[in-house]
């Protein structure tokens, strides 16, 4: 696992408030039940007591055993008396002890596995979405809605191939309605293809913020802007910024690729692009691809087996109508 101190510091920020802030609310209810029920501050008092002596029993060896179990029996009906007075004020009997968001590593970010201290899952998937955020920040897009997108812009005209764009558009526009609504972080990728001003970007951001909405971690990117900074770290021997960079494009639940086939080519790029998409449909984590080249295109930038397998792996959306972006200006 290959993240910068910049993103643990995130992660680990956002865990070290999620406990402080559960115990502090402990506490404000510790001090409540104190002032409401003054017999159990008192029991709470006893309870410390015998924790202390088990632990002064260990140390003195002679009779531990039996000692232990006196303090135990006597710790067992202090809790007993405890729960009995918080149930007959209307308290519940956890009322007082910390509510962790991890119920496993008590928002410490560390579990025990098999005799060894491991990273718990919270943290695993925190050290994920502070990464796709970070790289969400370089898009200089926001995020697009589904109601913000108008089929007002498409003709209901057939065009010179007998489709009207309105209504290819409107089976475009409910396909991806689904594609959201039904997305679990697995199934199949989509290839939106189409020239440019179409709406393809739209689309795959309200696909985006519907997909953060349900709580998936989802990566937008330009091919021409990642594959150039991917580059540059891998040329400037940053490799652990490289590892994280790819990293977090393989395990995000949805990666969304924008302008595919206009950027720069190397063998470093085209290696790079089919590492990440294979990685991925080894995974099974979908993708979104959008290009304003054709097929044939496309297998000519790239190679006609990697086109076929993008074919083969995802639903073909293809984008008619005018330039939407012309028509508003």
């Amino acid at each position: 696992m290959t993240y910068s101190r910049e993103i643990f510091d995130t992660a680990f920020g956002i865990i070290d408030e999620r406990r402080r802030k559960a115990e502090k609310v402990s506490q404000r209810h510790t001090e409540e039940i104190y002032r409401e029920i003054p017999e159990i501050e008192e029991i709470s008092r006893k309870l410390t007591s015998c924790s202390i002596g088990a632990a002064r029993a260990v140390l003195k060896g002679a009779n531990a055993k039996e000692e232990i179990e006196r303090l135990s029996e006597i710790s067992l009906d202090l809790q007993k008396r405890q729960t009995e007075l918080l149930a007959k004020n209307g308290y519940p009997a956890d009322y007082m002890e910390p509510v962790y968001t991890c119920t496993l590593c008590h928002d410490t970010g560390f579990v025990e596995k098999d005799s060894k201290t491991v990273y718990c899952d919270c943290l695993l998937k925190l050290l994920i979405e502070c990464s796709c955020e970070q790289i969400n920040k370089l898009s200089p897009l926001s995020l697009s809605t589904f109601d913000t997108f108008s089929l007002d812009y498409y003709p209901y005209d057939s065009n010179q191939d007998g489709v009207s764009p309105y209504s290819r558009m409107s089976k475009i526009l409910n396909f991806c309605i689904n594609y959201a609504k039904s997305f679990n972080g697995e199934g199949k990728s989509i290839l939106m293809r189409g020239a440019t001003g179409l709406g393809k970007t739209h689309l795959s951001l309200a696909i985006a913020n519907e997909v953060l909405k349900r709580g998936y971690y989802a990566v937008y990117i330009s091919a021409p802007s990642i594959l150039s900074k991917l580059e540059s770290l891998h040329f400037n021997y940053d490799n652990r910024e490289e590892e994280q960079l790819i990293q977090t494009l393989t395990d995000c639940d949805l990666l969304i690729i924008d302008d595919l086939g206009t950027e720069f080519l190397t063998p470093f790029s085209k290696s790079t692009i089919y590492n990440i998409f294979n990685n991925r449909l080894l995974k099974r984590k979908p993708m979104i691809i959008n290009t304003n080249l054709t097929v044939r295109e496309l297998q000519d930038v790239y190679s006609q087996r990697f086109v076929s397998r993008v074919i083969g792996e995802c639903d073909r959306l293809d984008f008619i109508g005018k330039d939407i972006r012309a028509i508003k200006a």
